[in-house]
């Protein structure tokens, strides 16, 4: 539903309260207006810089007290009929207790009068007197038919415009913009290239990305060839966003839980994915979340949320959720319940968001999450990555050694309970030290050797409760024979 409906909705009920949040002023005030010419109603718009326009009163320029008390002489005059009030940016003036006086008795005044207080601000900021007068309805991002309206509205000139299968490429790049965003990526494109093309506007995306503080968008050149093992995660994703046309529309992918020690692999999967199924992969990073005033750091949760569901269809990657909401149990009395509040938002989201959008989070000691974080409908499948097999390890040689310009003639290490970053580690030593990999193994000591007593913890919890990684149905923690650790003796060295 469109601003102009739900406005229109509210106003015929009389909701003399009417909140929209916006980050794009200029287009929602022209849709207010487009309505009130239509229906013949009256808008009043007021700023703080220019003051009042659209009706003859004259007020203090920069007094938002004025502002709100003219709505009643405006209700007084004999030509006065249904009054729209738009109030720009005054979440900024409702610390003041004569203002949020004033607001609360011009919206009740208003059942009598038909005369209607809409506040238009980028943040829902309600003082408590005001709460239960106000109703709040958002005024959503352009669509992709009207991105795509807008590109050609710029794009004029013969060659500007992509061809009809790039341009789906144009508008997954601009979905999630606002109008002001995409015309300005739009326009750069035309200026650097000719044409409208997506690297410039994924680009430009990144960077509006980055003000935000709240999520980074990854769009590396790897796929799931640049990834070795996993090859029942990797058959599982790949099915699930690439399905078939005849799968229902409601019937989308949600997202899948990695649990595993640290090195094998669960962040580059996730970074791998968005590549293999062509998705934006957005990184949500749950520290930068927290904020210093009072809740401010649920309201950073739920606008990265938002953000994140418009621009669906994309890949949402939450790494070391295990660490992000460690706090969960104790947060009423470490942090005044902001991490219980924060973790409650997102499991409802995780559980009733509609938008396209696939869920990868990845955690090193899953006993540190609650239960109910992992059950189904939440996420598609909990799987767990363990140490690679040697099929899987012969894979991550071949892959590091032709990386890193290695010579792959040379014997390989002994690479017991080595994980895949071991791998690479000692493949990238090997190059920068200009040393055989034998040598370079010296200066790698496997987390399975650090931390053997976790990785067995692990091991056993994962036994019967995850998905395997690699080869599919249930992961059991029984080593396949002959793959069992070297037994070192105290009379022995170890090769790390």
């Amino acid at each position: 539903m469109t601003l102009t409906q739900r406005l229109d909705e509210l106003v015929r009920a009389c909701f003399t309260g009417i909140w929209i949040q916006s980050h794009e002023h200029q287009d929602a005030v022209a849709e207010i207006g487009v309505l009130c010419q239509r229906e013949d109603w009256r808008m009043v718009l007021w700023d703080v810089d220019q003051g009042l326009s659209g009706q003859d009163a004259q007020a203090n320029a920069s007094d938002p007290l004025s502002a709100v008390r003219a709505l009643g002489s405006i209700a007084g005059s004999d030509e006065a009929g249904t009054t729209l009030l738009v109030l720009q940016n005054y979440h900024r003036f409702l610390g003041s207790a004569e203002i949020v006086q004033a607001v609360s008795r011009a919206v009740i005044d208003g059942k009598l009068h038909r005369t209607f207080v809409v506040v238009l601000s980028p943040v829902i900021q309600l003082p408590v007197e005001l709460e239960k007068l106000f109703v709040i309805i958002d005024h959503e991002p352009p669509t992709r038919e009207q991105l795509d309206v807008l590109a050609r509205s710029i794009a004029t000139e013969e060659g500007e415009l992509p061809q009809e299968s790039e341009m789906d490429r144009v508008l997954d790049a601009a979905v999630g913009l606002t109008r002001y965003e995409a015309e300005a990526a739009f326009s750069l494109s035309l200026v650097r290239h000719g044409c409208i093309r997506p690297d410039t506007i994924w680009e430009f995306k990144t960077q509006t990305l980055k003000k935000s503080g709240l999520l980074s968008l990854y769009r590396g050149e790897e796929n799931f060839s640049n990834l070795g093992g996993l090859s029942a995660l990797k058959a599982f994703t790949r099915r699930a966003l690439l399905r078939s046309p005849r799968v229902a529309a409601s019937a989308k992918a949600r997202g899948v839980l990695l649990l595993s020690p640290p090195g094998c692999g669960k962040s580059q999967f996730c970074k791998t994915l968005g590549k293999e199924v062509g998705r934006p992969v957005l990184i949500l990073d749950v520290g930068s979340l927290m904020g210093s005033l009072v809740g401010q750091s649920e309201e950073r949760t739920r606008h990265a949320l938002r953000t994140i569901d418009a621009m669906a269809p994309c890949v949402a990657m939450l790494d070391e959720v295990d660490k992000a909401f460690a706090g969960v149990g104790g947060s009423g009395q470490n942090d005044s319940g902001v991490s219980a509040r924060m973790f409650g938002t997102f499991l409802s989201w995780l559980n009733d968001h509609e938008s396209d959008v696939f869920v990868v989070c990845t955690a090193n000691d899953v006993t540190k999450l609650p239960p109910e974080f992992s059950r189904s409908e939440r996420f598609d499948g909990v799987f767990f990555l363990d140490l690679p097999q040697r099929e899987q390890k012969d894979a991550i040689w071949q892959m590091y050694v032709t990386y890193f310009g290695v010579d792959a003639d040379q014997q390989r290490p002994r690479d017991d309970d080595w994980t895949g970053a071991e791998i690479r580690s000692c493949c990238r030593l090997a190059a920068l030290l200009d040393l055989p990999l034998a040598e370079a193994a010296k200066n790698v000591v496997p987390v399975a050797v650090t931390s053997a007593e976790s990785v067995t913890r692990l091991r056993q919890w994962a036994s019967g409760r995850c998905l395997d990684a690699d080869s599919g149905g249930i992961y059991s923690g029984a080593k396949p024979a002959g793959k069992q650790r070297r037994r070192v003796t105290r009379g022995e060295p170890s090769e790390n």
